[in-house]
């Protein structure tokens, strides 16, 4: 007989909080952002000198929220459910410190992409809480490089942000082809089971460095790449949701 017969119960129960505490943080980010692009970006002109010199606030208040939430999770590391709470106070924290600090620098791009990366960010938690491992890494992969392209397309010929980009985009491929590598030689043992199916991620790992390297070369590719990823990104999605059931 099994010593914990309610451990699965437990550990799922732990999961469905953690999932909530993130969304309720990915929610309340949005909600800025929203707020941002209403008053700030479309907003008039007195409204958008306010918020620009709000914007600062903000990052300081971030900043603390992210040094409060780390020291938390720390201190209640014996404590799941309070430690989840601190690094969920963290993450909001990091989001408004870098993001209103991003949106600050450069303007209605920063909170497009923001407003990209925030509903990603809340999926990708809900993933983590529920699917298998190899899928949450195949997917985080997956919707890293969807973003990244995004990015590539829209900088692509931008005089000051091209290079960098591209150099982001080459040093992504690289932490790729890592991941695989530790994956491989059984190196992510704390986020893989021994007995985890490996192929999504080399899948993942291997259409991701394909899409990026096509998208260093053109905006064009880069737009059909982001299409091609998003059918493998449905496809994975549907696979394993059936496989939960």
């Amino acid at each position: 007989m099994a010593k914990n017969p309610n451990g699965k119960s437990m550990k799922r129960d732990n999961s469905l909080y953690g999932a909530t505490v993130f969304f309720f943080a990915a929610c309340l980010a949005e909600f800025y952002l929203l707020v941002l692009r209403k008053y700030y970006i479309y907003g008039t002109a007195d409204s958008t000198l306010a918020w620009y010199d709000r914007l600062l606030v903000f990052v300081g208040l971030g900043a603390a929220a992210l040094i409060l939430g780390a020291v938390l999770s720390v201190r209640w590391k014996a404590d799941g459910r309070k430690r989840t709470l601190g690094w969920g106070l963290a993450g909001l924290g990091a989001f408004f410190c870098v993001g209103s600090l991003l949106i600050r620098l450069f303007f209605e791009g920063a909170v497009t992409l923001l407003s990209v990366v925030v509903p990603v960010m809340m999926v990708l938690t809900i993933i983590w809480a529920f699917y298998d491992r190899e899928c949450s890494i195949a997917m985080t992969a997956l919707s890293g490089t969807l973003i990244l392209l995004w990015v590539c397309r829209r900088l692509f010929n931008h005089l000051t942000l091209g290079l960098p980009a591209k150099v982001l985009a080459a040093a992504y491929v690289l932490a790729l082809a890592g991941l695989c590598w530790l994956a491989k030689n059984k190196k992510l043992g704390k986020l893989l089971p021994p007995d985890a199916d490996l192929a999504p991620i080399y899948a993942a790992g291997g259409l991701s460095a394909a899409a990026v390297v096509l998208g260093l070369f053109s905006a064009s590719m880069a737009y059909y790449a982001m299409w091609a990823l998003g059918v493998v990104v449905f496809a994975l999605a549907v696979y394993y949701t059936v496989k939960q059931l």
